[in-house]
């Protein structure tokens, strides 16, 4: 949660963001000059996202700061909910990450996608 206020101009009350965070949102925010330039060049808006998974968050922790993921689709095509539909892009990855089927909440061995949440605006 440190890092939120480190890469990110948080513009609403820290009890807001404990209660969104960890969880399946990702909020966006007004990038601060200590976040990487590299990291959406074309705009001053950052989505930030901590998940409520005990791997992923491991792995974050394994790296020491913010990992730069993207959508498992191409701009404007339909988003992935199996790691299967997303195979084409894989010789180019260095880590692909099965977390299950996304969607299907009635299935057992799916999950929901995540909420976005913009908070960039005063």
């Amino acid at each position: 949660m440190a890092n939120v206020y480190r890469y990110c101009q948080v513009r609403v009350p820290k009890e807001l963001l404990e209660d969104l965070l960890p969880g399946p949102v990702t909020l966006v925010m007004q990038r601060s000059e200590e976040l990487n330039k590299d990291l959406n060049p074309f705009t001053p808006l950052v989505g930030i996202r901590i998940p409520n998974h005990a791997s992923m968050q491991d792995l974050a922790q394994l790296f020491g700061g913010p990992l730069a993921l993207t959508s498992a689709n191409l701009s404007s095509q339909a988003s992935s909910l199996r790691v299967e539909e997303f195979q084409d892009p894989w010789p180019h990855l260095s880590l692909v990450i099965d977390g299950g089927p996304v969607g299907d909440s009635q299935s057992p061995e799916c999950r929901l996608g995540s909420t976005v949440v913009d908070l960039s605006v005063p």
